[in-house]
C-alpha cells in the first residue's frame, strides 16, 4: 500500500471521532487505532461474531413513535448519532457501561454502535442521571434513535 494513502488514513481518523480503522485491498490491509494494542484505555476493543445472513425487516426494531416518547421519564434525550447495532457492553458477559440509576458526566461512554465493522464509542453529551435505557444490548439502531434519558 503508497505510504501516502496510510499518511491520509492517519489524517482521517485524527480528524474523526473514530478508535479505529481498518482497510483491506486485496491481500493488503492496513489497521489504525489512536491507542497502542494491550494499552489500558477507556474505550472499548470489540470483537463480536457477525450474523450469517443480515436481519430481517421483521427483526429490525422501530425508533420510538411520538406517543412513546410522551411516556417517557422526564430528561434529556441522548439519541443515536449513527444507524447501527447497539452494544451496552464492551464484550459478551462483561458489566454493561452504565445502568439505570449511575451518573455520568459529559464525555462518559454510555455504549457503542458498531456500524460497518467498526466499533464507535457513544459518549454521553450531558451531565446527570441515566433514568432510563431504551435499547437492548444487540438491537439495531437508527440515525436520531432515542438511546437513554438522562435528568
Amino acid at each position: 500500500m503508497d505510504l501516502r494513502k496510510i499518511k491520509k488514513l492517519i489524517e482521517l481518523l485524527e480528524e474523526s471521532n473514530l478508535a479505529e480503522i481498518e482497510i483491506r485491498v486485496g491481500e493488503e490491509s492496513v489497521r489504525l487505532s489512536r491507542f497502542p494494542q494491550g494499552a489500558a484505555v477507556s474505550l472499548p476493543q470489540v470483537v463480536l461474531p457477525q450474523p450469517a445472513s443480515s436481519p430481517s425487516p421483521a427483526t429490525v426494531a422501530a425508533a420510538p413513535q411520538a406517543e412513546e416518547l410522551k411516556s417517557l421519564p422526564e430528561g434529556r434525550i441522548q439519541r443515536s448519532p449513527m444507524v447501527g447495532t447497539f452494544y451496552a457492553a464492551s464484550a459478551p458477559g462483561a458489566a454493561p457501561f452504565v445502568q439505570v440509576g449511575q451518573t455520568v458526566k459529559k464525555g462518559d461512554t454510555l455504549g457503542i454502535i458498531e456500524a460497518m465493522k467498526m466499533f464507535n464509542p457513544i459518549a454521553a453529551e450531558f451531565d446527570g442521571t441515566i433514568v432510563a435505557i431504551l435499547v437492548e444490548n444487540g438491537q439495531p439502531v437508527e440515525y436520531d434513535q432515542p438511546l437513554f434519558v438522562i435528568r
